[in-house]
């Protein structure tokens, strides 16, 4: 498989082309970003822990009926994906109060939630991605309601998955984002990355924040946690 030209460079990773129309190549690095860009950090090897753990996590999704867009692990920092046009919307699972919700709600963080939620936002920088619901994106033409459905159906099961997987490593899954699209026959797939940069994760004896909150608001410890995170991964997954 040959790597061509730069695609798109995200906050995270770059998408490269490579000679099969329906593949791409993502090359993770070490960059952190918070507060939609405004602050930026890193840590040395933080592309290579996401991108195993991103690797190891879709194929247990895959395993459990996830459809993703991950094919094999080149290297390290490297990733051939299929090909997808990606529906650009932040797709937001939410089974502890956290965060932004915590804040627009006035529900004290660590909270648990009567059922699981989801939100939407409109990926868009220049808007700051808002939160949008349904109604919106059918309006706006982001997504049609048979994708909608299709799209929530997807959030709740990569969330009873992650659930399953993330407890028996002795981590509460708080909450988490994905991004999905269309592979190339027109199928809404699993694409982007799941990881402690896409997560709030906890430990779950002493709710320890395992994730990029420790950057976010400077509680120290940023690589530890990825590296604790992405080891009892591994040492519980490593037989796949």
């Amino acid at each position: 498989m040959q790597k061509l030209d730069l695609l798109y460079e995200g906050k995270a990773k770059k998408v490269y082309k490579t000679d099969d129309s329906d593949l791409c190549i993502f090359e993770y690095k070490d960059d952190a970003t918070a507060f939609n860009g405004e602050k930026k950090g890193s840590f040395e090897g933080k592309g290579i822990i996401n991108n195993k753990m991103a690797n190891l996590i879709f194929t247990l999704l895959e395993k459990d009926g996830v459809k993703t867009h991950l094919v094999k692990e080149i290297d390290d920092r490297q990733t051939l994906v299929k090909k997808v046009k990606i529906i650009p919307l932040e797709v937001i699972v939410r089974n502890v109060a956290a965060g932004s919700f915590s804040k627009r709600y006035g529900v004290k963080e660590g909270e648990k939630l009567n059922i699981s939620t989801l939100e939407f936002s409109y990926k868009n920088d220049a808007l700051g991605d808002p939160l949008i619901n349904s109604y919106h994106a059918i309006a706006l033409g982001i997504a049609s309601e048979k994708d909608i459905e299709k799209i929530k159906e997807i959030a709740f099961k990569v969330n009873e998955s992650l659930n399953k997987i993330f407890s028996q490593i002795g981590i509460k899954l708080i909450d988490f984002k994905i991004e999905v699209g269309f592979d190339s026959e027109g199928n809404i797939i699993l694409s982007d990355e799941i990881s402690p940069d896409t997560c709030r994760l906890w430990d779950a004896e002493t709710n320890k924040k395992l994730d990029k909150d420790r950057f976010r608001f400077d509680l120290g410890e940023f690589g530890d946690v990825y590296h604790e995170v992405y080891n009892r991964l591994k040492e519980k997954y490593a037989n796949l």
